[in-house]
């Protein structure tokens, strides 16, 4: 089934004379991205956009949200008042399930505990015009990989992991709710003109090296924030040789490099998959404009002179990597792990591999789990490790069951879990550890942080492809390098494993869910939405207070958080995700992961009303009942990770003014922004250490400010002394608006009441 044809067919037709036009524009041929870029743009300007510099609005083709982001957004929507969404939107329910058991049990599970969550997005996106896709239905990047994604096309979704879609050579972006909230209000949606860097792809895959093993390179050559601010555009004969979905597994973990999305250039592979899917009509409209998406065939005779920087991967030799621990850019090549894990008194013995999730889920990906698994049974194998598998999407499910890719897995010992996220993003409810245990897992997902999966911060979590990770589950050991060694059978043979082999496709085709969606009311003005407000799970939202035209005076600083301080840090997932409809009770998790500077620990920062030592919440709350606003200081790349706004909503929710930080991940500056938060940069990030644990804080220029005008701060010591620094920020005149209203959401609400 096509959604939305006509919405595609009216982008695809604009396509030519638009890339044309920009071409003329730049002087020049134009990447894959450039293309699509300047399509969406809501005018094409009499000068080129400056990469890294220019703001510029665009026109996304459609909106997606999982629940738990969807639950923030869609209550910001209600608040502003419009009757309907302006672009084709869908809410995806894959987060709120817990893995314990199985999926039978524990889907049954999350529909008793989840009811009123589910129930509140059933009936808004009814009421509003938004696709529902019920719990069970698959993880929404894999769901719109099968449903929406299609190339040329821009979307936004409100998750860190939607430039999955790029597998389908489109421009998706992860983003917070708010953003989300204009699109669907009929607005444009800004975006800073991306930076590009090119990877030009060479060879051929093959053996044991998988598509996800290029994004693990990568990792490691770019690390954590190499690609912020930037495009990852995928070029050369190399990309041929990568499946769709192969694709789309490079472009999901691209999030964990800090790329604001990752795209592959339209080919057979894609039109393939498009076919397999049921939209053929999509894959001949696409063969009728081929030309527009991709890159000029200029741009892989000289790539230096088109991207900003440009790295080469040769497929040929490129080695199976594993990655981790506690941050997914620390990459080793499978042939040096082994070594690595003994220098690093990495624990040895696995307790449990895991493979799914919305990176690794694809049919591809678990048929080559599955051949491993076939050959396990022929050579008398069991998994020695637990193994869990998380299939995408109930399409995926269903097709594997048929197929006997899940029996298979099942007879070496694998637990099939729910179509959900799961243990990826620490909905899990492990039994076989306790809190503190050091122990080694093995994961095909994207993100590793510590605490990530299992709530355990001694828990060494590994990434790699699923055929890895399946091989490591039959050793039982981080050390098993499966290209070299040899395995012990309950015979007590020595075997070895063959390289893994799978179809990217079903043969007998993909079966349907015919029941995983639901379309919303043509006319939703008579449907109710109602909140109770003694839900401890959904709480209507109260804009925030208008800034009072003041510089910030004597603010005491809340925390000063070292090191690595990922959204996971600021706004825990696991458990806090049932709370995350209601901003007050999800607000009792802020900055409780966070490592405070001055005495490097979690969650105990000082109260400088009474002096004493406190957890985070509880000395903001107090702050915020004497009406202090408060200051948090960070390190570089703050708020990394997950898209998740509530990292934004819960400091401004609980009193905070500012947050100010040797550098920011780009979807979390945003999301401070669109809250009414100050995010600032120390101009010198060595003034970071100026920062001491009693001080007063007070933002001078805040009456002045404007885009590119530094604002000063100064720091009053207990001692009575005093610093003075000059600090930068990245507002636009839109963006300094939305702190004058006191949040971007106040604008929009205020536009709608007067038909603006």
């Amino acid at each position: 089934m096509t959604f939305d044809l006509e919405l595609i067919k009216k982008t695809y037709s604009q396509f030519p004379a638009k890339t044309e036009k920009a071409r003329k524009l730049l002087g020049r041929p134009l990447t894959l991205a450039e293309k699509i870029l300047y399509v969406h743009a809501t005018d094409i300007p009499s000068s080129a956009f400056v990469r890294g510099k220019d703001y510029v609005d665009f026109y996304p083709d459609r909106v997606a949200m999982q629940d738990a982001t969807a639950q923030m957004a869609l209550l910001q929507f209600m608040s502003a008042g419009i009757p309907k969404v302006a672009v084709p939107s869908t809410a995806h329910c894959d987060h709120l399930i817990q893995a314990e058991i199985g999926a039978d049990k524990d889907l049954a599970t999350a529909n008793e505990k989840n009811k009123e969550v589910y129930e509140f997005l059933a009936s808004v996106s009814n009421k509003y015009g938004i696709g529902f896709w019920k719990p069970g239905a698959g993880i929404i990047h894999q769901v719109v990989l099968e449903n929406y994604a299609f190339p040329g096309g821009m979307m936004i979704g409100t998750d860190s992991h939607t430039p999955n879609a790029g597998g389908l050579g489109m421009v998706a972006i992860g983003v917070g709710g708010a953003d989300a909230v204009d699109v669907m209000a009929g607005m444009s949606w800004e975006l800073k003109f991306p930076k590009l860097i090119g990877v030009h792809l060479k060879g051929k895959l093959g053996g044991w090296t998988s598509a996800k093993d290029v994004i693990l390179a990568l990792a490691g050559i770019l690390t954590v924030k190499g690609g912020t601010g930037a495009i990852v555009e995928y070029f050369g004969e190399g990309t041929k040789s990568i499946s769709c979905t192969g694709k789309g597994t490079i472009c999901n973990m691209g999030a964990e490099i800090g790329a604001t999305t990752s795209i592959f250039p339209y080919d057979e592979k894609m039109a393939g998959y498009l076919r397999a899917t049921d939209r053929a009509d999509i894959a001949e409209l696409a063969n009728g404009i081929a030309d527009c998406l991709q890159a000029d065939s200029e741009i892989v005779l000289d790539p230096s002179k088109y991207y900003d920087e440009v790295i080469e991967i040769d497929l040929d030799t490129l080695e199976p990597h594993i990655n981790g621990p506690f941050t997914p850019d620390k990459a080793w090549k499978l042939s040096e792990f082994a070594k690595a894990v003994k220098e690093n008194n990495y624990p040895e013995e696995l307790k449990v591999a895991l493979i799914g999730s919305c990176t690794n889920s694809s049919y591809e990906d678990i048929d080559r789990s599955a051949g491993l698994a076939s050959q396990a049974l022929l050579k008398n194998l069991k998994a020695k490790s637990q193994f869990t598998i998380t299939p995408g999407s109930e399409v995926v499910r269903a097709t594997i069951e048929r197929d006997g890719q899940l029996d298979k897995l099942e007879k070496i010992g694998g637990v099939v879990l729910a179509n959900a996220c799961g243990p990826c993003i620490g909905q899990w409810k492990r039994n076989d550890i306790k809190k503190g245990d050091r122990n080694s897992i093995i994961t095909s997902f994207n993100r590793n942080f510590a605490a990530r999966n299992d709530s355990n911060p001694e828990t060494y979590a590994f990434v790699a492809s699923p055929e890895i990770v399946t091989a490591l589950a039959l050793a039982g050991s981080l050390t098993f390098n499966p290209k070299t060694d040899y395995l012990e059978n309950e015979k007590g043979e020595k075997v070895k494993l063959d390289e893994p082999k799978g179809d990217e496709l079903p043969r007998a085709g993909f079966l349907k869910d015919e029941h995983g969606y639901t379309s919303p009311a043509s006319d939703g003005s008579k449907i109710q939405v109602n909140i109770s407000e003694a839900s401890d799970r959904l709480q209507a939202l109260a804009p925030f207070a208008k800034w009072d035209g003041k510089d910030i005076i004597d603010a005491p600083l809340l925390l000063k958080a070292k090191g690595k301080c990922t959204t996971d840090h600021i706004s825990m997932a696991g458990p806090w995700l049932k709370f995350r409809g209601h901003l007050d009770n999800i607000s009792n998790n802020m900055f409780i992961g966070a490592i405070n500077a001055f005495n490097e620990k979690a969650n105990s920062i000082k109260n400088q009303l009474t002096g004493g030592y406190d957890e985070v919440p509880n000395v903001a709350r107090n702050y915020k009942a004497q009406g202090l606003g408060w200051i948090v200081v960070g390190d570089e790349n703050y708020g990394e990770g997950s898209s998740r706004e509530h990292a934004a909503m819960e400091p401004r929710w609980l009193g905070g003014r500012a947050i100010i930080v040797k550098s920011f991940a780009r979807i979390h500056e945003t999301n401070l922004k669109k809250q009414g938060m100050l995010p600032l940069t120390f101009t010198n990030s060595a003034d970071y250490d100026k920062i001491q644990e009693d001080d007063k804080l007070s933002i001078i220029g805040l009456i002045d400010l404007a885009p590119g005008k530094q604002v000063k701060l100064v720091i009053k010591h207990k001692d009575s002394s005093q610093d003075e620094i000059q600090l930068n920020h990245t507002f636009n005149e839109s963006q300094i608006a939305w702190f004058k209203a006191g949040s971007a959401l106040n604008l929009i609400a205020s536009k709608s009441k007067v038909g603006v």
